[in-house]
């Protein structure tokens, strides 16, 4: 495996195992360097967002790059209080054109805003049978919202992106999401770095000579997880993509498993928009 491997989503469109995300750096000269040493290290797969304010700082490393549109993977997500079937649509062409690009590969509804998102979800349908996106999905969805959207859905979101680490392995919704062929992916992987000095993540790093870090974002990928370490340090960069010469045994998987505590580092689900 490598950088540019890639899961094949539901609808046939290929996704990279591994992403950047940007989340809080800032739009400017943060932003369009870390893309672009991401960018020439290998990563073909972008994660961005309407309220990360930076989508117009991620169009110009893309565009600075100089590599071809398609040979890379972007995403972006629709903010809470854009959502609805217009206001999606409009926010849709915003995030478009401060991307500089002409379509998505992968648009996302940030958190299921209640009477909201499901006619987010008709927007974000019409906006892929258009062609104007490669695949649809959702973030921070859990099962129940899930279970109401698939009610009324035409199209099965192709991804939900939850915060999953280590300490908050959300076993039934990533189980759901298998079950409907829904790929997951992980956003906090590293859990901002907050328990790396855990014994099992430690001992787990000096059996295979590699960091905490590089311990999690192998876990994620034996799950059969999606990843999308955050770093602006070329260094960093490198060490999150270098994941591919191990492979943790089945009980060693089992062992991070049993870390989760249900420790949330961002917002319930449930809670937002109240």
């Amino acid at each position: 495996m490598s950088l540019t491997d890639t899961t094949t989503l539901s609808n046939g469109v290929k996704m990279p195992w591994v992403g950047l995300g940007v989340y809080k750096m800032d739009s400017g000269e943060e932003v369009v360097n870390a893309v672009r040493s991401a960018l020439d290290l290998g990563y073909r797969h972008l994660d961005t967002a309407s309220f990360y304010d930076n989508e117009e700082g991620v169009g110009q490393a893309i565009k600075e790059s100089g590599l071809p549109r398609e040979e890379l993977f972007i995403t972006t997500k629709v903010w809470n209080d854009e959502q609805g079937y217009e206001e999606t649509l409009e926010a849709f062409n915003r995030s478009i054109t401060k991307l500089g690009v002409d379509y998505l590969d992968l648009y996302l509804i940030h958190w299921p805003i209640q009477g909201k998102y499901k006619d987010t979800w008709k927007a974000l349908e019409k906006l892929y049978k258009d062609g104007k996106i490669k695949a649809i999905g959702v973030s921070n969805f859990l099962t129940h919202h899930l279970e109401d959207l698939l009610n009324e859905a035409e199209i099965k979101p192709m991804v939900n992106q939850i915060e999953l680490h280590p300490e908050l392995y959300q076993k039934e919704t990533v189980d759901y999401c298998k079950q409907q062929d829904i790929q997951v992916e992980a956003w906090s992987p590293i859990g901002r770095g907050n328990y790396l000095d855990n014994p099992v993540l430690q001992e787990l790093a000096e059996e295979y000579n590699k960091t905490p870090a590089q311990i999690i974002l192998r876990w994620d990928l034996q799950q059969g997880i999606v990843t999308i370490p955050k770093s602006t340090h070329k260094e960093r960069q490198q060490e999150n993509a270098d994941l591919f010469d191990f492979e943790l045994k089945d009980n060693e998987v089992e062992k991070i498993n049993g870390l989760n505590k249900n420790n949330r580092l961002g917002p319930h689900p449930d809670e937002i928009g109240k």
